[in-house]
């Protein structure tokens, strides 16, 4: 009996060995893959340490651009909203809808980018005019706009073509400065459509005022 008890015990003793050394062999290999692991997770927390920069891939020009071109666009809006009542020209009826259908739906864009960056959309300045538009290109004086609003007919179709070709040439300044100091990619695309759209407008109203 004690011959056979002192059998199990080495038998136990020598498992026992044998699943220490298992553990230690794998401690040991584990010492490489304990690296790879740190590896591991390093990697797949580099995009979370990167992530708010690129959703927040913008800069000062990229900010400027948006206030300036929401206050632009609003006025190219207030005087496209004379057009049904007061042009004469179905053209320009159509030309002025097509106006207020591209630049009301970028002036919401524009204003989601600011309170995306935590910036402050600038207030509504519609009938104020380029007096307190702090010089931006293009934008039409309080004495232009209440000229415009009293006008009626071909002489408001006229009118309404000189002023938006000089509101468009603005944009389209700011667009071109947008490419070129900008850094956020929808905004520079943004730039991109203004100049396109527009150019093409100018081209059209110039047609209407008998210049080209």
């Amino acid at each position: 009996m004690n011959t056979h008890r002192k059998l199990i015990r080495r038998t136990a003793l020598v498992a026992t060995g044998g699943v220490a050394a298992l553990v230690l062999a794998a401690c040991g290999g584990n010492g490489g893959s304990g690296h790879d692991m740190g590896s591991m997770e390093s990697t797949t927390s580099a995009p979370a340490t990167s992530a708010p920069a690129q959703t927040g891939d913008h800069n000062t020009a990229d900010v400027s651009f948006a206030k300036d071109m929401i206050q632009h666009h609003r006025q190219a809006v207030e005087m496209a909203d004379l057009a049904p009542t007061r042009a004469e020209s179905a053209e320009t009826k159509e030309l002025a809808a097509k106006i207020k259908g591209a630049q009301d739906p970028e002036i919401k864009t524009m204003s989601g980018w600011l309170t995306s960056w935590g910036e402050e959309v600038p207030a509504d300045m519609s009938g104020q005019g380029h007096d307190m538009a702090n010089g931006m290109p293009g934008m039409m004086s309080k004495a232009d706009m209440d000229a415009l609003m009293k006008a009626k007919g071909a002489e408001f179709d006229k009118m309404f073509a000189e002023m938006m070709i000089k509101h468009h040439e603005g944009a389209i300044e700011m667009a071109k400065k947008e490419k070129a100091e900008g850094k956020y990619g929808p905004a520079l695309k943004l730039a991109d459509e203004v100049i396109k759209a527009q150019t093409a407008e100018i081209e059209q109203m110039n047609k209407m005022l008998g210049r080209s």
